[in-house]
Order: structure tokens, then C-alpha cells, then sequence
């Protein structure tokens, strides 16, 4: 077998080489392949600054060009919040300039478009029409203006006719009942049957998907745990008892949607990037066993093990990334969304550097690598696989061509007198025989 044009990732200072003959030795040896189990789309979802008009042009090219080229299936935008202003700001009155600028976007850089149905204007809230307190962006509509906020809902996806899918609000924010320690599902599931029926209403081929809850994990022993668990920690049942609940009592769905990090709510992190990510395949598993739709990870957050730095530019957020998107693969899930594909203040993986900076909009460790995945797996024919001795992830292509992860913080040696694999090296190698 030879091995051509193998780099590590893409680093905004410029990535290492790796050796073939070092590529060559990690590839021998036992590993455990599986295909992946259904076409996986990946996308990302736009949020606060995302290649605006106004960042400087260079940088914006640049990012618009990484966007462009085998970024994501799908681009996601909200509705209200995370870079668009309020479309409604008092009843019969509308604002679309910011949503029609972020929908060019999509348009301008291929995408298929997807609107999450969050936030809410203010007057459906209790709150004065004509004004927007940004600090309450995460209430609810109020039950009385469900049917409003339906109908904007309808009025938004007829006015954009490139919207394939919509995602009915966002995390049940708002909805979170302290007294009873739980969800209020019950008015989640209402809100989301009388958008679904709007939408149908005026758009029948548009689909429409739900509850996007975050499926929280718990430290063992923990109240509200579930009987759903694994090295990750425990799911919490609350969150659960939403996707049970909206399965019996919603009107129609086309896709079901959740998200979910890798943390627990005790802030405790996985010991590796893989442990963390079989959550998300215990997770769609345990989803797949209750439902045909579709799933969909609306969000998703690998945390890196403790002592590692988090980031768009952190080669161990790339890495946790990409097992991730393993685990979507192996289960089954049909996309994932990155949440904010440009780099941002979080500690997770983006897919290009802050554009709103002259220098921005260059390419981040995760990059090359999501751009290589994005086409093949939403072809359905790559095979994952696990190498039995090492903490080595690889994808592999019918082609030939392999996507090689190192799931650590130290070096992988893979054989004598080769040098080692870097910490959480990333490698794309072009194979013949």
C-alpha cells in the first residue's frame, strides 16, 4: 500500500507533516471496521457574527469560500437571536432585512436551508410592542400567543421558499416548570402542533421537526437519573420524558431533534474524546428504538478531557469533534449541525477563524478534515473504524482514502523506528494498493 499527500490538519499556524511511512504503520495492525449504518448530512447553524456584510472583505472571503466548499448540507438560521433582529417587532409590522441577508448567505455559498422557529418578539411575551429586550430572549411566547407566534412562523417559512426544514424553537427555552422540576412539555408540544399546522398549512413539503431538548447527562447516583448510561455518565430523565411525550402527542413530525454536550451537569468530563461520544450513539440508539423519523443532533458539544484547552483552534476540540461525528455515523443519525461555524468565545470546533478580524476567516484545525467527511458521509458508504490497541479513529472511503484521528493528548507510537503520531494529530491519506 502507498500512501500520498498525508498532512495533519488544517492549524491556522500551519500543520506538521506526518511521515507516510508513520501513516503506513498506524493502518497495519487490528482494527475493527463498521459502515456507517445511514447517510449522514452534516451542517451548521449561523449564529451572533457569521460572515456579515459588514466584516472586512478579505476575511469574509475567505470564510465564505471555506463555507462554500463542502462545509455543510445544511445551513441553519433562527428565526430572532443569534445574528438576526426581530422580525415582528409589533403586531402586522415586520423587519426581515437581517434574516433576508443571512438566507443570501446560504444562497450565495450552495447550502440547503434549514429556520430554527426561535425567538419570540417581545408583545408575544408580555412585554411592550415596538421594543426588544434582548435580555429575554429565551422566554417563551406566552400560550395566548401561540397561535401568533404560529402564524409569523408560516409567514417566515412563505416568505423564503428555499426553507426545507424548520426546527420548532430552540433547547424548550422558556420552558422549564422550577416548581415541578421538569419540563412543561405539555405547552411545548402545544406550541409546536399549532406550528406545525401553520407551516403545513401554507407549505405542505416543508418539513417540520421537534422538541430539540438537550439531552442532559448526570454524574451516577444523581436525582432525576435515568436507566439510560454508560461511561458517560447517566441520562437525565427529564429530559426523556419531553421526547416521550412529544412522540405520543404531536399532530406529525418529519425528524426528530435534540442536542446535547458531553459533560455532565456536575461539569464532570470524559476521560476521551470516544468515551464522551458514545453518548451521542447510546443516545440515538435509545432514540431509533422509540421512532422512525429521522434524528437530528440540532447541537452538538464534545468537551476535551480536563486539562485540555477547548476552542476553534484547540487540535483536541478537533479531534472530539470528529469522534462525534464517528458515533452519529455508527448509530445512525441522519445530521448533525455544528453550532457556530465561525470561530466564536466557546470551547468548541469551528470552521473558520473570527472574520469579524482582518486576518480572519482562515481555517481552523477541524476544517480540511469536516470538509473531507461532509460529501462521503452524506453518500452513506464510509466505514468507521477503532484500532484495538491505540487511540486511533479512522474513516475510509470506498476510493481508497482514509481520515486518521488520534483520540490523545500524548503521542501514539505505532511502530519501531517510525516517529510517533502526534497528540491529537489529524491525518487525510490518499491509499492504493
Amino acid at each position: 500500500m502507498t500512501v500520498a499527500g498525508c498532512t495533519a490538519a488544517p492549524d491556522p499556524a500551519g500543520p506538521p507533516n506526518v511521515p507516510n511511512v508513520t501513516v503506513r504503520a498506524a493502518l497495519d495492525g487490528q482494527w475493527t471496521w463498521q459502515r456507517q449504518a445511514a447517510p449522514l448530512e452534516l451542517g451548521v447553524t449561523h449564529t451572533q457574527d457569521s460572515l456579515d456584510p459588514e466584516e472586512p472583505a478579505e476575511a469574509r472571503r475567505r470564510g465564505s469560500d471555506i463555507l462554500a466548499d463542502n462545509s455543510a448540507v445544511w445551513q441553519n438560521h433562527h428565526l430572532m437571536g443569534f445574528g438576526t433582529l426581530n422580525p415582528e417587532p409589533s403586531s402586522g409590522e415586520y423587519d426581515w432585512e437581517s434574516l433576508d441577508k443571512r438566507m443570501q448567505l446560504t444562497e450565495d455559498t450552495g447550502g440547503r436551508t434549514v429556520l430554527t422557529l426561535c425567538c419570540a418578539p417581545d408583545w408575544m411575551k408580555g412585554g411592550e410592542p415596538g421594543n426588544t429586550g434582548w435580555s429575554q430572549l429565551e422566554e417563551n411566547p406566552r400560550p395566548e400567543h401561540f397561535g401568533d407566534f404560529a402564524a409569523l412562523a408560516a409567514l417566515a417559512t412563505q416568505r423564503y421558499p428555499q426553507i426545507e426544514r424548520v426546527l420548532v424553537w430552540n433547547e424548550l427555552k422558556g420552558f422549564y416548570s422550577q416548581e415541578d422540576n421538569r419540563w412543561d412539555y405539555e405547552s411545548y408540544t402545544d406550541l409546536y402542533n399549532q406550528v406545525y399546522s401553520a407551516v403545513k398549512a401554507v407549505r405542505p413539503e416543508v418539513q417540520v421537526g421537534g422538541p430539540y431538548v438537550v439531552l442532559s447527562s448526570l454524574d451516577p447516583g444523581t436525582p432525576d437519573s435515568s436507566d439510560v448510561s454508560g461511561a458517560w455518565g447517566v441520562a437525565d430523565r427529564r429530559a426523556l420524558d419531553v421526547v416521550d411525550h412529544w412522540l405520543q402527542n404531536n399532530i406529525g413530525a418529519d425528524f426528530l431533534a435534540v442536542d446535547a454536550s458531553t459533560s455532565t451537569r456536575q461539569e464532570t468530563t470524559p476521560v476521551r474524546p470516544d468515551v464522551g461520544a458514545q453518548k451521542y450513539a447510546d443516545l440515538t440508539t435509545w432514540l431509533r428504538q422509540r421512532t422512525d423519523l429521522p434524528i437530528w443532533w440540532a447541537e452538538f458539544y464534545p468537551n476535551v478531557p480536563a486539562g485540555e484547552k477547548g476552542g476553534p483552534s484547540s487540535q483536541a476540540s478537533a479531534a472530539a469533534t470528529l469522534a462525534a461525528v464517528a458515533a452519529y455515523a455508527e448509530a445512525g443519525a441522519a445530521a448533525a449541525l455544528l453550532w457556530g461555524p465561525q470561530g466564536h468565545s466557546l470551547e468548541f470546533s469551528a470552521l473558520w477563524t473570527d472574520s469579524t478580524e482582518p486576518d480572519g476567516g482562515q481555517p481552523t484545525p477541524l476544517t480540511r478534515a469536516w470538509q473531507w467527511l461532509v460529501p462521503r458521509l452524506a453518500e452513506g458508504d464510509v466505514e468507521i473504524g477503532r484500532k484495538e490497541t491505540q487511540p486511533l479513529l479512522a474513516f475510509r472511503d470506498t476510493e481508497g482514502q482514509a481520515l486518521i484521528v488520534s483520540l490523545t493528548g500524548a503521542d501514539v507510537a505505532v511502530a519501531a523506528a517510525v516517529e510517533p503520531i502526534p497528540a491529537w494529530g489529524i491525518s487525510i491519506n490518499s491509499t492504493s494498493s
